[in-house]
């Protein structure tokens, strides 16, 4: 039997999606439990339970500068609750949003937030329900983990998406001597094989959703769903449930991954990638920024008006829309 830990986020987050209760089911809180996790021929060990009223405890509050040069201020804890932009609700549910108040002079950024997790990590089983997510012209949410002096340790984009998009797209990022292999195990497309990435080529391996559901919008209209992936000896393997169709042992909490049938994205641990070697020590991370190297790149492409850096400026864009509802 091999040990493995389980890491459920409770995360009710709100960072630039529609209306906390845009989607056609009300949100609910999801209640985790301290429990043992099993998986056929493993078994787990509840290690991290991110959530509820002390949820931001675990976490950083980032403030340097975008290193996707997004055209926001990530605020400090303090900013942030003066000006309710990282809050725990009621009902226990979190919410990280982005500034929907102020009208912006040209040039200026709009504050955002970025958290960090205080712990790292080697590997594990990570589950996260979000219930709605941001999504609209010039905004980039993202949930993912990163090691150290990028890309050496390593990054996995869970989820992460620009603009108008209605598909995540699931990625991974690499120093040198990795290339996915065994794609067709997966039932996501496969965009691009090669992980290895740079400060001039950083598109990564990726696999991309279909269906219109996982990400913005329509995800937000069906009170969202979860997102797990598990990273051991074999590799990364990252699965999504919409929320009718999320598997009855994460919902017991006793998740149980060799029931949940091919993911969505598959990356082995192979002769192509090393993956024990290419990542490690890895921070949990949410942030939303706005326009930057991806969605900046493509705002017009993904039929938005005008220009990224002056449709930011206007709060009227965001008010109601820079919500990222997660429970972990």
């Amino acid at each position: 039997m091999h040990a493995l830990t389980a890491i459920l986020l409770a995360l009710p987050i709100t960072a630039l999606a529609g209306n906390p209760h845009e989607g056609s089911q009300r949100r609910k809180h999801w209640e985790t439990r301290n429990v043992a996790h099993a998986r056929r021929g493993v078994t787990y060990q509840l290690e991290d339970d991110y959530s509820g009223q002390n949820f931001f405890d675990g976490w950083t509050f980032d403030t340097e500068a975008d290193p996707t040069h997004g055209l926001v201020d990530f605020v400090s804890d303090t900013v942030a609750q003066v000006s309710q932009l990282a809050y725990v609700q009621s009902d226990n549910t979190v919410v990280v949003a982005v500034d929907d108040t102020t009208n912006l002079t040209a040039g200026a950024n709009r504050n955002s937030i970025r958290i960090t997790t205080k712990k790292t990590y080697n590997g594990g089983l990570f589950v996260a329900d979000f219930f709605a997510m941001p999504h609209g012209c010039g905004v980039w949410p993202a949930y993912w983990s990163v090691g150290p002096n990028w890309p050496e340790a390593g990054e996995i984009d869970i989820l992460e998406g620009v603009n108008l998009q209605t598909d995540n797209q699931i990625t991974l990022h690499s120093s040198p001597n990795c290339t996915i292999t065994n794609a067709d195990a997966a039932t996501g497309h496969l965009v691009n094989p090669t992980c290895t990435s740079s400060n001039g080529n950083n598109a990564g391996c990726a696999y991309a959703q279909s269906g219109g559901n996982s990400f913005g919008h329509g995800f937000n209209m069906m009170a969202g769903g979860v997102f797990a992936h598990l990273w051991d000896q074999t590799g990364i393997s990252v699965w999504f449930f919409p929320r009718t169709e999320i598997p009855q042992d994460i919902s017991s909490g006793n998740p149980d991954p060799s029931s949940w049938g091919a993911p969505v994205a598959l990356f082995p641990n192979n002769d192509s990638c090393d993956t024990s070697a290419h990542f490690h020590d890895h921070s949990l991370v949410i942030d939303t920024t706005l326009c930057g190297d991806w969605a900046g790149n493509s705002f017009g492409g993904d039929g938005c008006p005008g220009t990224c850096a002056d449709f930011i400026l206007n709060a009227n864009n965001f008010q109601r829309k820079p919500l990222f509802i997660i429970s972990i």
